[in-house]
């Protein structure tokens, strides 16, 4: 049964995306089945990894509103071993729609359940915000991983994200765990992200990767490409850390 893990923080510019299409790629190319659902309706995780959002006849939208099957959605890309469930900006709307409908937290669910058996991980490209679709994905996620960048306002609004997992977690998903928090951003040669990292250590402890992503230009670059840094530039730092993240989330999973 695969794991399911919502990447999320209500904070733009955090790297969320970025982690959640480059962890993704790095866990296929260890040989991991491996699914991203997009449910952003920037649709940067599809896009980013080749799939553009007006090629998309059935995305994440219906699957959650009209019931569609997830397996009509699924589109396999270019990096073995990595399928997308893409999105739209159509998915917008779903923010409004889903409070019209029945056990409309447990919609997401709905469309894991359906699929998990067929992948070992499922990541979720959450918004940045913690309108019903996150609640959706947090709700259909065994843990979720939290990107947080190494700048002056790291620690702002995670308090809020926090208490709206613990929410989650006491009233939808009891089973919910947080995976960790990602460092992400972090740039060496500056004292103010050297001393990010150590707060937030000393602060969550346990809950911190060990992983550092830097910055690096082939992260940034790589998406206008439609595709993932592994497949751009393997070598590169950002495609290192992306390895070592993947290689650390499989090792803390196999101790459970």
């Amino acid at each position: 049964m695969g794991r399911i893990i919502s990447i999320a923080n209500q904070k733009g510019g955090v790297g969320k995306t970025t982690t959640a299409m480059n962890l993704s790629a790095a866990l296929a190319i260890m040989e991991k089945k491996t699914l991203l659902i997009d449910a952003d309706p920037q649709a940067n995780a599809s896009s980013g990894l080749g799939i553009m959002p007006e090629d998309v006849n059935i995305s994440i939208y219906e699957c959650l509103i009209s019931n569609n099957n997830p397996l009509e959605a699924i589109v396999e890309t270019n990096t073995p071993n990595l399928d997308v469930l893409p999105a739209r900006i159509d998915l917008v709307g779903a923010e409004v729609e889903l409070t019209q409908l029945e056990d409309r937290e447990y919609k997401m669910k709905s469309i894991t359940d359906k699929i998990r058996n067929q992948y070992d991980y499922i990541i979720i490209d959450c918004s940045p915000s913690l309108g019903l679709v996150t609640i959706n994905a947090l709700t259909a996620s065994d843990s979720v991983i939290i990107p947080v960048q190494c700048q002056y306002f790291a620690l702002e609004g995670l308090g809020k994200l926090l208490n709206t997992i613990k929410i989650v977690q006491s009233r939808l998903n009891t089973s919910l765990e947080i995976e960790g928090i990602v460092l992400t951003m972090f740039d060496s040669r500056l004292r103010l992200a050297r001393q990010v990292v150590e707060d937030v250590r000393e602060h969550f402890k346990q809950m911190v990767f060990d992983t550092l992503i830097y910055n690096n230009t082939k992260l940034a670059e790589a998406p206008s490409y439609g595709q993932p840094a592994i497949m751009y530039d393997a070598s590169s730092t950002g495609s290192v850390n992306y390895i070592n993240l993947a290689q650390e989330l499989i090792k803390k999973n196999r101790k459970k």
